[in-house]
């Protein structure tokens, strides 16, 4: 039986106070999460901090992340150093790093999440020797790596992270422009950050605009319709191991 495409949005976050065990308030809100997915995700997530906010330290034990920064500016901590972040950065971090965000601007500072578990062994967190088209732009820090992905084109996050996730990247159809993406061996996960436009699912059109999230299990599909003023969206792919198939 085919399974169904995953529709989310942001207009009804959660208030979450301490995150991280940091003082003050923050927003949030699961996009999609593994039930229903056949890949290995964690979730998808959507998070907020006012200016002046933090999302506290914390090492994760379990799962790898990448954080992509939607709106805002800010400053993640990795391992005690910290780095400048801006709409369209990308933080791939892998297990066992140690990571904090704070929100340095006079606005809120948004962000994507996505958590994937890391496969247990010795090799986890370390990068391989693949080369990718955006390497060359993106800032290396032990086992992370930071990259604007406008500027910088697809990152493979492979080259830092051990476990299903793959290609990130951020996508613009010019007007009336199309896409059609298929979860045949991978799953897709989509956030529109810019314009407007409709996704086909099945007979069904989806309205998208900035903070409507698509996420593709496998053997589904859609095909992506900008507008008159185009559409410009955060995708990530995500293996789907041969055994984890239906």
């Amino acid at each position: 039986m085919r399974e169904a495409v995953v529709v989310a949005d942001v207009r009804e976050p959660a208030d979450v106070h301490g995150v991280h065990a940091a003082g003050g308030h923050s927003r949030w809100t699961c996009l999609a999460r593994r039930t229903g997915l056949h890949g290995r995700w964690e979730a998808v997530e959507w998070a907020w901090l006012p200016p002046g906010g933090v999302s506290g330290e914390h090492r994760h034990t379990r799962t790898e992340e990448l954080y992509f920064v939607l709106e805002g500016e800010g400053e993640i901590t990795l391992d005690g150093r910290p780095h400048a972040v801006r709409p369209g950065t990308a933080v791939l971090t892998a297990l066992g790093r140690r990571h904090g965000l704070r929100n340095t601007a006079q606005r809120p500072l948004s962000w994507l999440v996505i958590e994937v578990p890391a496969p247990p062994g010795p090799t986890t967190g370390q990068p391989d020797s693949r080369k990718d088209t955006a390497m060359h732009h993106a800032a290396r820090t032990g086992h992370a790596v930071i990259a604007d992905l406008r500027r910088a084109g697809p990152v493979d996050a492979a080259t830092v992270l051990s476990g299903p996730l793959r290609t990130v990247r951020v996508t613009r159809l010019l007007p009336n422009d199309m896409a059609e993406l298929a979860a045949e061996s991978v799953e897709h996960t989509v956030y529109v950050t810019d314009g407007a436009g409709t996704a086909e699912v099945g007979a069904t059109g989806v309205a998208l605009g900035p903070g409507v999230s698509l996420t593709l299990p496998l053997g589904t599909k859609t095909r992506l319709r900008a507008g008159a003023e185009g559409l410009e969206y955060f995708h990530a792919l995500l293996d789907v191991p041969r055994e984890d198939h239906p």
